[in-house]
């Protein structure tokens, strides 16, 4: 932290120890701005095959994934699916609507932004 008012920091360092979230409500207030109720935000760093099977939603979170790298397919109870391929693809998804995704063709980086950051907000009960 430079000061208070301006935080600099390496994402997937500071979010290892909140499951890739660096940025939300569950960051402790002694962090500094870094904690807030008004967005959280998801370093995801995931391994090729790695999935997550069980549906999840937010009840109140509008939320956004962008691919930084790698390659990720997220299906949508709806019964769409988004496949994130090249770098900067994204998906934006309201509130309630649950998803789950899978990780394809090699290990993948994704950037998640909720907003806004409540607790609890999440049908299966994880951040």
């Amino acid at each position: 932290m430079l000061s208070p008012n301006v935080v600099t920091g390496r994402a997937a360092r500071d979010a290892e120890p909140f499951r890739g979230w660096f940025i939300g409500h569950f960051i402790p207030p002694e962090l500094g701005p870094r904690s807030t109720e008004a967005v959280e935000v998801k370093w995801g760093v995931h391994a090729l095959g790695e999935t997550r099977s069980t549906w999840a939603a937010n009840d109140a979170a509008t939320s956004l994934s962008v691919l930084v790298s790698g390659c990720i397919r997220l299906f949508f109870a709806t019964g769409d699916e988004a496949l994130l391929a090249l770098p900067g693809d994204y998906v934006l998804w309201p509130p309630g609507l649950a998803h789950r995704w899978q990780i394809e063709q090699e290990d993948t980086i994704v950037l998640t932004v909720r907003w806004p950051s409540r607790a609890p907000d999440t049908a299966d009960g994880q951040r």
